[in-house]
């Protein structure tokens, strides 16, 4: 059952693999967290990753990310942001103060 590519996540953690009739897709950043198990297609819709990617100030992003449960039923990416520049974590990731002065 293959899926169409257009509804696939633009996100450089999103990985899609199709060999010899095995389809697999994966969140690499949840995998990395050790949330891989709870991650499914869904999640992308509402994950602030994407955004965060290319709307960021930050040079040197690092990204960290969790699956949280909103009102203990609707489950949804929380991502933790560090400057690896300055090593300080972001409150906001979308604006980065380290590298916003150079």
């Amino acid at each position: 059952m293959t899926t169409d590519r257009r509804e696939f996540p633009r996100c450089r953690f999103f990985h899609y693999d199709y060999f010899r009739g095995r389809e697999r897709m994966e969140c690499r950043l949840l995998r990395r967290s050790g949330y891989g198990e709870m991650w499914h297609l869904k999640l992308c819709r509402t994950c602030p990753v994407p955004r965060l990617l290319e709307e960021t100030t930050c040079r040197q992003l690092v990204l960290e990310g969790e699956v949280v449960r909103r009102f203990g039923l609707f489950p949804r990416v929380r991502v933790f942001a560090v400057c690896a520049a300055s090593l300080e974590p972001l409150d906001n990731p979308l604006r980065c103060p380290h590298c916003q002065q150079k």
